[in-house]
């Protein structure tokens, strides 16, 4: 058999063929033609149009040239602008013929920056979207699972300046302040006015000492000032965000939203957490989430919402050859520990930032057989916050059997949502 070489042959030929006879049955655009409805767009985007002048170039090829540019990793507009160009597939997908032209780079970009870029249509087709799923059973929304990526900034950590701004109130604080003035007043402390540090200054006006509010210094990126300093473990320190996203047990992203990199997962939980709930509470029964995010006042909301949290074991962070905390049993009833020589540890203030103290007796300690592994000063002081016990329902309920089911499914999925976020933040 002799060998063919067509190699250097370049010929023309007439395709007697229909376009969508073109794209193979099995392609990934024709599942999602199938699966999603997208004519939904057009009344979300009718208001942001003008009813005057010629016609604009159909908003849903705009948003579909957006999926096309995601899903197929191509991560850049002006290149998926010119890979529509040559693709029947992509063609077919956005309703475009052999012979029309496909909407320049620029076209798009401009119609993003002065229609769509204050909106919120793109949270709206994607809720829509979501919507679409949990109707037709793709979604399970009795578990949700929650954590956060940092993805890096396109911005020069060597290029920034800093700024000094005040410490931001947490949402919580109004009800950690309360429960807190009720200790300290049954304990004839003086009420706390407020969780935020108040620092005095020296007023040139008046002459006089003034409060205010507590401030730290943070390193701002002159390229990108919405970005936050992010440095954690053996990472390198940039400029990032952090994405805290929440996802159901077959993979469906369900809720997401996007903080500065400086802040940390148990603070910008909140905002997020509420997010969520504002659209899906009802459906909700379940939450997952790391060691991160196992603070009181995140148990005590999660609770708060009728749902139950699921959340993984946390070693003690008592010094090593010392008695750790759960060697002292608490006494709900008479509201004080028993140390390991059974002796007791009474209540007697609650400090500032929440915590209760228990302190035992010098006389106790003096003789105290396990002192050395215990205590350095004469007596013994352990700390508990007002909102402990929702933490330790946590820990009764990691003992269950749901618990195992659904943080085998969390493992699986935290795996499966970083490696695939890294893959698409390297465009690989």
């Amino acid at each position: 058999m002799s060998m063919t070489n067509k190699n250097n042959i370049k010929s023309d030929c007439f395709i007697m063929a229909t376009l969508d006879e073109l794209v193979p049955q099995d392609h990934l655009v024709r599942k999602l033609e199938n699966c999603i409805d997208f004519t939904f767009i057009y009344p979300k985007v009718e208001s942001l149009y003008s009813d005057l002048g010629r016609p604009s170039i159909d908003p849903v090829v705009l948003f579909k040239m957006m999926f096309i540019n995601i899903i197929f990793g191509i991560n850049s507009m002006r290149r998926t602008c010119k890979e529509v160009e040559v693709n029947m597939a992509y063609r077919w997908f956005l309703g475009l013929t052999v012979y029309e032209k496909i909407p320049n780079y620029s076209t798009w970009s401009q119609n993003y920056i002065r229609r769509y870029s204050e909106s919120t249509v793109f949270e709206e087709i994607f809720d829509e979207i979501i919507r679409q799923a949990i109707k037709y059973d793709f979604i399970d929304m009795e578990t949700v699972f929650g954590d956060s990526t940092h993805q890096k900034a396109n911005a020069n950590k060597n290029k920034s300046f800093n700024k000094e701004v005040e410490v931001i109130t947490k949402s919580y604080e109004k009800d950690l302040l309360k429960e807190i003035n009720e200790d300290r007043i049954m304990c004839n402390q003086k009420p706390v006015e407020s969780l935020v540090k108040k620092e005095i200054i020296f007023d040139e006006n008046t002459g006089e000492d003034v409060e205010c509010s507590s401030k730290k210094n943070i390193k701002v990126s002159k390229s990108d000032p919405e970005s936050g300093c992010f440095h954690k473990g053996e990472k390198e320190k940039c400029f990032a965000y952090s994405h805290q996203t929440f996802c159901d047990r077959n993979g469906f992203v369900i809720s997401t939203t996007l903080v500065a990199g400086n802040i940390h997962d148990s603070t910008s939980f909140f905002e997020a957490y509420n997010v969520l709930n504002k659209k899906y509470r009802n459906k909700i029964k379940n939450i997952s989430l790391d060691a991160g995010y196992k603070t009181p006042a995140i148990c005590r909301e999660i609770f708060n919402n009728n749902q139950v949290p699921y959340m993984p074991y946390t070693r003690p962070r008592t010094k090593k050859g010392y008695l750790k905390k759960h060697d002292f049993v608490y006494d709900e009833v008479y509201d004080c520990y028993i140390c390991p020589n059974e002796k007791i540890l009474t209540y007697y203030s609650t400090s500032k930032d929440g915590y209760r103290k228990y302190k035992s007796e010098a006389k106790d300690c003096k003789v105290c057989r396990n002192k050395k592994q215990c205590t350095k000063t004469k007596e013994k002081v352990i700390t508990r916050h007002v909102w402990t016990e929702y933490v330790e329902e946590v820990e009764h309920i990691r003992h269950t059997n749901k618990w195992k089911e659904i943080w085998t499914v969390n493992t699986l999925m935290d795996n499966y949502y970083k490696e695939s976020f890294t893959l698409y933040s390297t465009g690989d």
